[in-house]
């Protein structure tokens, strides 16, 4: 409770607010902050020690949090052509797989999302179960199928055959269609029908009331799908180093940079570290560039007026 005081002469009332003990202020919010600190630390670590090895000359064995003598030799190391693996090329693999997995997933959901969504046909509840039932089975259980698929589409089309970067693509298409159509069809759900009735009363058709007002309205929701789907792709490894076979040309990021491992992790910790963090900017980049449709996306229907 606060005090109220009449001072002579003035008719405004003086508030003097009680002070809180430590104790109780620890027993209320205190604990929470140090829960706060404790997650963050670990949260940190991680990035701090990757970014720490990435300028350090040592190993793993002599790593310190902070490098005495920070340098760049293990990004000269990396990008160094002469008697390394081309990194830039698995960067770029690694972008155009990524890019390419993200905007195709994003289109291809979004059409089938409207299409269960809107449109009213037979087979529609069914074919949305099936689906769903479908995507309860990962890529990985069929990996040794889709290697025997992609060799015999290898001999029929080698450009999306066994080790191309296109096929790459359309395995990770097939795998991420199922579960992202029904989240965006959640979503578009949640869009009012009186707006296709509107657009439908200005002569729209199906397409013109997709691409002009679903898609706009969407726009949390597909950036969200494309977020997740680009960080899939840079960080799976298994399905990655079975299709792309042992091409040095043809890897991405997660599959070269393994040879560093196999190599000798001791000896060679510094210069994956330094692959690592380069890897990491284009996902960290693209967040901050998402944020503010993710944000709007995760707080859309909250509040309702």
């Amino acid at each position: 409770m606060t005090a109220v005081d009449q001072v002579a002469g003035h008719a405004e009332p003086v508030f003097r607010p009680n002070r809180r003990s430590m104790r109780a202020w620890f027993r209320q919010t205190g604990w929470r902050h140090i829960f706060a600190f404790v997650a963050l630390a670990f949260a940190l670590f991680p990035i701090i020690w990757v970014i720490s090895a990435a300028f350090s000359t040592g190993n793993l064995n002599s790593q310190q949090v902070i490098p005495e003598d920070p340098t760049l030799d293990n990004f000269r190391a990396l990008m160094s052509d002469e008697g390394h693996p081309p990194f830039w090329r698995w960067f770029y693999n690694s972008m155009f797989i990524g890019i390419m997995t993200a905007v195709w997933t994003v289109f291809f959901c979004a059409l089938g999302a409207f299409a269960f969504s809107r449109l009213r046909f037979r087979g529609r509840r069914g074919g949305m179960l099936a689906l769903l039932l479908v995507q309860m089975f990962p890529n990985l259980l069929a990996v040794v199928a889709l290697f025997l698929f992609m060799t015999r589409i290898k001999g029929l089309y080698p450009a999306i055959g066994l080790g191309s970067s296109w096929g790459l693509i359309f395995i990770y298409l097939g795998g991420a269609l199922g579960v992202n159509t029904y989240l965006i069809k959640g979503f578009f759900d949640t869009i009012p029908h009186s707006l296709d009735e509107a657009a439908k009363i200005d002569g729209c058709t199906h397409a013109q009331t997709f691409f002009k007002i679903i898609l706009p309205l969407a726009a949390p929701v597909l950036a969200v799908i494309a977020l997740l789907s680009f960080i899939a792709t840079q960080a799976e490894f298994l399905i990655a180093s079975v299709m792309l076979g042992g091409d040095e040309d043809s890897k991405t990021m997660a599959v070269g940079l393994s040879q560093y491992v196999l190599a000798g992790f001791d000896s060679r910790w510094g210069p994956f570290a330094a692959g690592s963090l380069i890897g990491a900017i284009p996902v960290v980049l693209l967040f901050l560039f998402l944020q503010r449709y993710i944000v709007s996306g995760l707080t859309s229907g909250a509040v309702k007026e």
